[in-house]
């Protein structure tokens, strides 16, 4: 028995940026909308955690040009113009919005003028918990999802899941539900991650979405040794080190962490922020007081001492893959359903390659609004039988095992990470590695299919540990079929780029994995 049963307009799993942004647009467009968040809305997840970047250019049309060019060639040339510029439109809209209705404190320029091409995470996330819930929105905090609602057609109808505090369940039945539950970092331990275990992209397989550019998945972050703090821009500054204080030649943050990959394999790398200014050093200080919390309480200036750097993954956090929209209203090709943020592929703006912040914010808040208000507009629709519909749960792996050997969620957690964590495997590819790799994962998949299940809280642990290894085998699936080096995505068999694979990958399927070109990449519908 369900201990908590609501009934909403739209319903909204995930509290970072895009979910808020979700639930805001789609309760401003008049909808009831209900957020449940695996944390807490406003703390939880690697934006709360940390300062970010943002897309943010003026409506010039050469400055507009310049950005959409910068990484294009970066990204395999696998993004859309058009797309790029409804981003950079709905970006300058929201952080404008950002300004004059949060109130945000933008620093102020020598003009005069607002800086608006950065947000301290936690101060962005405080303004949009407040925002959402003048807007009428109700969260449920510490509650994560742990499987969609489908009706009798197929189409999405809610979700249920889990109330931490409170040890209950609980259902809500929707007319739409938004998925904007981040990427998958694996868990590992990357500042804010720890809820980014590709929940979302589990959920929406197992209702017959598809996924997009998985293969862009093998983002890995410069962090000290003693800290989770990711930030790599700031290593642009550095040089990198053998333990005998001899430089580490080719080793960089942007090219060259390959090179500290493989030092990895067989030695500890050590760095120094020696090539930071003064004027760099005040400036970094001021933007990002969290990364030098760390050094701070050890007694290391980062600026003048070597201190040892490790590399971790962060996954489609920081990839590009993700659930497969159809059009520009951030809709997946099953009805009721829309993706944002991390949890939707962001191939779009950036083809096969991004970074930390900039178009991953921009591309947050924009497929954020863009899905709640086409949420909002779909549960509209579709009136009353909002509420009337029956519905089924539609998760498997997790909840309802197959029979076999029974399995546990840490089990299952440590075969997954024990493939996808080490460099060898994930970063520096090559098909002698990722084969194996990828028949160790279809067996962890049956493993968890036949005899994973849990109860009460244990069921989210569950879930996420399936979450996990559906994601690792669409990843290794998709970087096995891209024969070639794109993006992100490089492999040592094959160095070179292929003319004949220049289009996207779409993905799929749980027991069995499939993999196929996009020869048409998705339409661009109008909203």
């Amino acid at each position: 028995m369900t201990d908590l049963d609501l009934i909403a307009d739209v319903l909204v799993a995930g509290g970072g940026p895009a979910g808020a942004w979700a639930a805001v647009k789609a309760a401003e467009s008049g909808a009831d909308v209900v957020l449940v968040d695996k944390g807490y809305l406003g703390t939880s997840g690697a934006t709360a955690a940390a300062g970010t970047g943002v897309w943010y250019v003026d409506p010039d049309p050469a400055s507009r040009e310049a950005a959409m060019a910068s990484r294009e060639a970066l990204g395999g040339y696998l993004a859309d113009r058009a797309w790029m510029a409804r981003v950079l439109d709905q970006t300058y809209a929201n952080m404008n919005e950002l300004a004059e209705v949060s109130r945000y404190p933008f620093p102020v320029g020598e003009d005069g003028g607002q800086i608006r091409r950065g947000l301290q995470g936690p101060e962005y996330m405080r303004r949009m918990r407040i925002r959402a819930r003048r807007s009428g929105v109700r969260v449920l905090d510490h509650s994560p999802v742990t499987e969609l609602l489908v009706d009798a057609d197929g189409a999405v109808a809610g979700a249920a899941g889990h109330r931490r505090q409170h040890d209950r369940s609980y259902r809500v039945r929707a007319g739409a539900v938004v998925l904007a539950t981040g990427g998958c970092a694996f868990l590992s331990k990357a500042l804010g991650c720890d809820v980014n275990t590709g929940d979302g992209a589990l959920f929406a397989a197992e209702t017959g979405a598809e996924l997009s550019g998985m293969e862009f998945s093998n983002a890995y972050a410069i962090a000290p040794e003693f800290t989770s703090v990711t930030k790599t821009a700031f290593y642009s500054y550095a040089t990198f080190y053998h333990a005998d204080g001899s430089v580490l030649e080719g080793a960089g943050s942007t090219r060259g962490r390959s090179v500290i990959a493989r030092a990895l394999l067989s030695e500890r790398v050590f760095c120094r922020l020696d090539q930071a200014g003064e004027g760099i050093r005040q400036a970094m200080r001021l933007a990002q007081p969290n990364f030098f919390l760390p050094f701070d309480r050890q007694g290391i200036d980062p600026f003048t001492e070597l201190f040892p750097v490790t590399l971790l993954a962060e996954g489609t956090v920081r990839g590009t893959g993700g659930i497969r929209l159809t059009g520009y209203d951030c809709a997946t090709s099953v009805a009721g359903l829309y993706a944002a943020g991390d949890a939707a592929t962001r191939e779009p703006i950036c083809g096969g390659f991004t970074g930390g912040g900039s178009h991953n914010a921009a591309w947050a808040m924009s497929s954020g609004t863009w899905a709640g208000q086409a949420a909002a507009r779909h549960a509209r629709a579709l009136g009353a039988r909002r509420a009337t519909r029956a519905v089924r749960g539609a998760g498997r792996a997790g909840l309802r095992p197959t029979g076999g050997d029974p399995a546990g969620h840490r089990e299952i957690i440590e075969a997954v990470q024990a493939e996808v964590l080490p460099y060898e495997k994930n970063y520096l590819r090559h098909g002698d590695r990722l084969a194996p790799a990828l028949a160790a994962l279809d067996e962890t998949w049956k493993r968890a299919r036949h005899g994973l299940r849990a109860d009460g809280p244990d069921v989210v642990r569950a879930r996420s540990a399936a979450a996990m290894a559906a994601h690792a085998r669409w990843m290794y699936a998709s970087a096995l079929a891209r024969t070639e080096s794109r993006g992100m995505h490089k492999r040592a068999d094959h160095p070179g780029s292929d003319p004949a694979q220049h289009h996207r990958l779409i993905s799929g399927g749980l027991d069995e994995v499939w993999v196929l070109p996009e020869t048409g990449w998705p339409l661009a519908v109008a909203s």
